[in-house]
């Protein structure tokens, strides 16, 4: 007779998978709580304010999850105030808790949610299990809404405002900032010779800028007459710009006018003479002009209060001409000019070797992301910068050595625990062809590479690796076209690369 497998039997199927859903459930459900199974450390935390902490929330240290909230409760505190009593599940993994240690609420999220970060101290006598942290060493970080509610409703309408026209000033620009830098190490080369003329003093800057003084000066009482000039000028050169082949034929033809306007002048000679003796007779009818006269002033009447306002006009623009004119002949002027040549001829080479590390290696974005979260730590006045440094105690010359006389180089310590110094400067973003190579984030910790260095030291010290890190996540594998780039930092003028030498 044979024997029903185990596998054809559906009841028993069905009832091992029920349990193992159960089981699955069961573990998610309680996730927030601490896994099952995990030994923990039970202490309770005192504070003023439970800041909207809930039940579940997670406990942190340096960045890592060591617990979570199990329990809040509210208390009344020594002083009579109203406070919560939080129960902490810590990680018996995570090591024990110090005695001096503090805690924080603070938020995850722009969207309310917290979490208790715990910084241990370093008192030798250590938290037991079911301990009170006193509410002298908990805190909590303001509420956004806390914050906001010090502004009237005007105030608060006139910074979404702003927030609204920053955001959209800079929204889907990032493509016209890369181009802008792409394009300056161009624009300070051609920038660099015209700055240079500038300040050159056979180009008498100076004497120019005081005779633009002068002829403003001279047309301050025909102002009304240039301001006409100009208006009917533009309405002209408006006119002639619409058949761009017609302006560019009628140029052409300018020089051959001239050449005959000029003989021409010859044969007006003779008339121009009669011209000077007939106005010399006709000088006789100009008496009958007086009858004329009296629509003649009356144009003169309403165009003397305007003559008068232009004259006061060219009085406050000869005073600014002036201030101008002191500042072309200050001593400090064409220092200054000098100064910002030699300004242009330093940042040129800089924008040229900088430019690969925003636009290939994106470290510009990169360098943003986290520059809030190294800026997190809090302290007595506010906040101050994360810094993290892992040692190794058991190692001579270790990293945090005190007085250490050789490189961190892991001969004294057991195999699997050994720290080699890591000291590689100057973090490349491209090679000299123009491909990727953006070593700053992208290499590993070598065991050895200082040429200079004897066999014994295995550090890393070289300033560059070998071959191509490649680009980052979120960059480019080479300079954009048409970029200007120098693969090593460089001084001097600037130099157009040929075209056999572009990438």
């Amino acid at each position: 007779m044979r024997r029903a497998s185990v596998a054809a039997n559906p009841v028993l199927i069905g009832a091992v998978t029920i349990l193992v859903t159960v089981v699955a459930v069961f573990l998610a459900y309680n996730a927030n709580n601490g896994l099952p199974f995990v030994p923990t450390t039970t202490i309770k935390a005192r504070v003023a304010n439970g800041a909207n902490l809930v039940q579940g929330n997670e406990v942190r240290s340096g960045g890592t999850r060591i617990g979570v909230v199990s329990d809040m409760r509210p208390i009344r505190l020594a002083d009579g105030t109203g406070g919560a009593e939080l129960t902490l599940e810590l990680g018996k993994e995570h090591g024990d808790v110090p005695r001096d240690s503090t805690l924080r609420i603070r938020p995850r999220s722009a969207l309310g949610l917290k979490y208790v970060e715990l910084t241990k101290g370093s008192s030798e006598e250590d938290f037991r299990s079911g301990d009170v942290v006193p509410s002298e060493q908990a805190s909590f970080s303001a509420e956004l809404d806390d914050v906001y509610r010090m502004f009237d409703e005007p105030t608060r309408e006139a910074a979404q405002g702003n927030l609204r026209g920053f955001g959209d000033a800079f929204a889907s620009r990032g493509s016209a900032v890369g181009r802008t830098l792409e394009e300056l190490p161009a624009f300070f080369g051609s920038l660099e010779p015209v700055m240079g003329t500038l300040a050159d003093p056979d180009t008498d800057l100076d004497g120019f800028v005081r005779e633009l003084a002068d002829a403003a000066r001279i047309v301050a009482p025909v102002s009304d007459q240039q301001a006409a000039l100009f208006t009917s000028m533009a309405d002209t050169f408006e006119a002639l710009g619409r058949d761009e082949e017609a302006l560019k034929a009628f140029i052409a033809k300018s020089p051959s006018t001239m050449d005959v306007g000029v003989e021409s002048f010859r044969v007006q000679r003779p008339f121009l003479d009669d011209l000077t003796a007939f106005s010399q007779d006709f000088s006789g009818a100009t008496e009958e002009l007086k009858a004329a006269l009296p629509p003649l002033n009356g144009a003169v009447e309403v165009g003397t209060p305007v003559q008068k306002r232009a004259v006061k006009l060219n009085d406050e623009l000869a005073k600014t001409l002036d201030q101008v004119r002191d500042l072309a002949e200050a001593p400090g002027t064409n220092a200054a000019l000098r100064g910002l040549t030699a300004t242009v001829t330093t940042l040129n080479p800089q924008m040229r070797f900088y430019g690969p590390y925003v636009t290939v290696c994106n470290y510009w974005n990169y360098f943003w992301t986290y520059l809030a979260e190294h800026f997190s730590e809090p302290d007595s006045s506010g906040q101050a910068q994360r810094a993290l440094v892992n040692t190794s105690p058991r190692q001579e010359d270790s990293i945090g050595s005190m007085g250490a006389d050789e490189p961190a180089n892991g001969e004294d310590v057991k195999e699997g625990n050994a720290a080699y110094a890591q000291d590689q400067p100057y973090g490349a973003a491209v090679a000299p062809d123009g491909r990727a190579d953006c070593e700053a984030g992208q290499r590993g910790f070598v065991e050895r590479q200082a040429r200079f260095l004897p066999e014994k030291y295995k550090v890393a010290r070289d300033p560059r690796s070998p071959g191509l890190q490649g680009p980052t996540f979120t960059g480019r594998p080479r300079v954009p076209k048409g970029q200007t780039f120098t693969p090593e930092p460089e001084t001097g003028p600037y130099r157009d690369l040929p075209e056999s030498e572009h990438p």
